[in-house]
C-alpha cells in the first residue's frame, strides 16, 4: 500500500527531497576541503596519465592509490572528463593543485554521483511495509525515512564539506539491501561485490550478506518450527552466487594478478603499519581504553608507581597520534583487534542463522557487524560509524525500540564528526545542519510512535543533552585558555572519549534487544 502510495503520486516530495538536497550540496561547492580532496586529485592524475600496470606502484605523492581496482577504473572515468576543466590537475608532479576548477570539478563529481544513492533511496522506500497508514504525507515512514537518508548530516559533511564520495558508495548498499528484501538475490549479490571492489571497509559487513543469502537462497525452505530444512539445499543457487562472486573478482584483481602485482595491491589495500587508531582517534573502544592508558599513567607517576625516565614524552603531550604507545595496557596487535572483531560480529551472525527474522533480521546483522567492526577495528576512521547509522535508519522507523538505539547511535555519531571540520567558517555551517537534523529525526520518530513508550529514558536523554555543554567547552572555552598551547588535543580527547560511551551503549543496547527477541509463529513459518 505504502509503496504502490510512493509509486503513484509519491514522486512529487521525493523528488522535492532530492533536488532540495543536491541544491544545498551546491552551495557547500566553495566551503573547507580536507587533505581527501589532494588524495582523490591525486588518483585522476595517476590513472589518467600511468598505465593500470604503474597504479598501485606509484608513489610521488604520500596519498598512494589504495582502494581497490573498480574504484581505480573509476577515477580513471572521471578523469577523461576532468581534462576538459582543467588539465593541470591531471599531472601527476602537481602535488596539492587546487585551481577554481578543479575544485568546481571534483565538487560536481560527487554531486552528480550521488544520484545513485538517490534512486537507492528511492528503491529502500518502496521496501517500507505500509502498516502504519497516515493521512499527512509528513508521517508517513516512507517520508520520514526518505528525509532520514537523503539529508543524513553525516553523509553531508563528510562528502560535500570534508570530501569524499561516500554517497555513491553507500548508493551500492542501499541498492543491493533493496534488492534483498525484494528478494532479488543474485542482483543484490551481484552489487555488494562490486561494491567491495570498489571499497574494501564494506568486507566488515559482508559475514551479514554471505550467511543471510546461504540461509534465504541457497536453503530454499524451513520446517514448521523455523528450523532449517537441510535437504532444501539448491546446489544450483549456491554455483549461482560462487559464479558472480568469481566473475566480479575476476574482472577486478585479474589483470593485477597476471601481472604479478596482486600482493602489492594487497599490501597498498591493508596497510597494517599504521597506528591501532587513526590521527584523530574514532569513538571506539580503542578510544576507551588509550584513554584509560593515559588516566592510568597520569596516577601512576603522581604515586611513584612509573618510573618518569622511562615512560617517552610524546605519549603524554602528543595527543591523539597515530602510533600511540601504551605504558600501563598492554600493547595492541593487529591479529588482536582481528580477534575482537571476529568474536564482536560472531553472535549476530549466529541469530541470523538461528532466528531467522527475513529483511529486518539481515539489517541487524549487518548494523552489528559495522559496529563491532567499529568498535574493534584497527585504524578505524571516524567517518565509518555511517556505515552502521545508514542502515540503521531502515530499521528506525519500524519499530519503536530500534527508534530509540537509531537516536542515541546517529547523535552521538555525527557529533563525533565535528572535529573534521575544525575551520571557523564552518563551525555555523555544521552546528545548524547538526541541529536541522537532529531535532527532525527526534520529531519525525516520535510522532511516528507516539501511542507507544518514550523512546529514550532519562538518563539517556541526559546524556544527549550534555552533547551542548561539550561542544560550547571545546569550541569556545578552551580556546581561550593557556591550556591551548600545552594540551592542545584535550577537545579532541574529550569528544572522542564521550562520543564512545554513547556508540558502545547503543551497540550492547542493539545486541540485548536481538538475542533477547523472540520469534512469532509466522515469522518461522516464513
Amino acid at each position: 500500500q505504502e509503496a504502490r502510495a510512493m509509486a503513484a503520486g509519491g514522486r512529487g516530495w521525493f523528488r522535492a527531497l532530492a533536488l532540495g538536497v543536491s541544491f544545498l550540496k551546491c552551495l557547500l561547492i566553495p566551503a573547507y576541503y580536507s587533505t581527501d580532496f589532494e588524495v582523490h586529485r591525486n588518483w585522476l592524475a595517476i590513472t589518467h596519465n600511468l598505465p593500470f600496470s604503474q597504479w598501485y606502484y606509484e608513489a610521488t605523492s604520500e596519498w598512494t592509490l589504495d582502494y581497490p581496482p573498480f574504484f581505480a577504473w573509476f577515477e580513471y572515468a572521471l578523469s577523461h572528463i576532468a581534462k576538459y576543466f582543467d588539465p593541470q590537475m591531471l599531472v601527476v608532479e602537481n602535488l596539492n593543485y587546487a585551481s577554481r576548477a578543479t575544485v568546481f570539478f571534483q565538487r560536481l563529481s560527487v554531486i552528480f554521483t550521488d544520484t545513485l544513492f538517490i534512486y537507492a533511496v528511492h528503491e529502500c522506500c518502496r521496501c517500507v511495509n505500509g502498516k502504519r497508514a497516515a493521512k499527512d504525507i509528513l508521517e508517513k515512514p516512507t517520508f520520514i525515512l526518505a528525509v532520514l537518508l537523503l539529508w543524513n548530516f553525516g553523509l553531508l559533511i563528510v562528502d560535500h564539506i570534508h570530501f569524499q564520495y561516500n554517497g555513491f558508495l553507500f548508493g551500492l548498499m542501499l541498492l543491493s539491501v533493496a534488492r534483498l528484501c525484494q528478494k532479488r538475490y543474485l542482483e543484490g549479490a551481484l552489487l555488494f561485490a562490486v561494491l567491495l571492489h570498489f571499497k574494501h571497509i564494506y568486507m566488515y559487513v559482508a559475514p551479514a550478506y554471505g550467511i543471510y543469502l546461504l540461509r534465504s537462497y541457497c536453503f530454499t525452505a524451513n520446517n514448521a518450527d523455523g528450523s532449517l530444512k537441510w535437504r532444501s539445499f539448491s546446489f544450483l543457487h549456491v554455483t549461482l552466487l560462487g559464479l558472480i562472486v568469481c566473475l566480479v573478482s575476476a574482472l577486478s584483481l585479474g589483470p593485477f594478478l597476471v601481472l604479478g602485482q596482486l600482493p602489492q595491491v594487497i599490501s597498498r589495500l591493508f596497510p597494517f603499519k599504521r597506528g591501532l587508531c587513526h590521527a584523530y582517534w574514532a569513538p571506539n573502544f580503542w578510544a576507551l581504553y588509550n584513554a584509560l592508558d593515559k588516566a592510568l599513567t597520569i596516577i601512576g607517576l603522581k604515586c611513584n608507581f612509573l618510573d618518569g625516565t622511562k615512560i617517552p614524552k610524546a605519549s603524554m603531550t602528543g595527543g591523539l597520534v597515530q602510533e600511540f604507545q601504551h605504558t600501563v595496557l598492554p600493547s595492541v596487535t593487529p591479529l588482536a583487534t582481528l580477534i575482537c572483531t571476529f568474536i564482536a560480529i560472531l553472535p549476530s551472525v549466529f541469530c541470523l542463522w538461528f532466528k531467522p527474522q527475513g529483511p529486518r533480521g539481515f539489517l541487524q546483522c549487518l548494523v552489528l557487524c559495522a559496529l563491532s567492526s567499529f568498535m574493534f577495528g584497527w585504524h578505524v576512521h571516524e567517518k565509518a560509524i555511517l556505515l552502521a547509522i545508514l542502515p540503521l535508519s531502515l530499521l528506525s522507523i519500524q519499530r519503536a525500540k530500534d527508534a530509540g538505539i537509531y537516536l542515541i547511535l546517529t547523535t552521538t555519531g555525527h557529533f563525533s564528526l565535528f572535529p573534521l571540520l575544525f575551520t571557523p567558517p564552518e563551525l555555523p555551517i555544521k552546528i545548524l545542519l547538526m541541529l536541522l537534523f537532529t531535532v527532525y529525526s527526534f520529531s519525525s520518530l516520535k510522532s511516528l510512535f507516539r501511542r507507544e513508550k518514550p523512546l529514550l529514558n532519562w538518563l539517556e536523554t541526559i546524556y544527549l543533552i550534555q552533547l551542548v555543554p561539550l561542544e560550547i567547552f571545546c569550541e569556545i572555552i578552551f580556546p581561550l585558555t593557556p591550556w591551548k598551547w600545552h594540551f592542545p588535543f584535550v577537545p579532541l580527547l574529550l569528544t572522542s572519549v564521550y562520543c564512545s560511551l554513547g556508540i558502545t551503549y547503543a551497540w550492547l543496547k542493539l545486541y540485548v534487544s536481538v538475542l533477547t527477541e523472540r520469534i512469532s509463529v509466522r515469522q518461522k513459518a516464513e
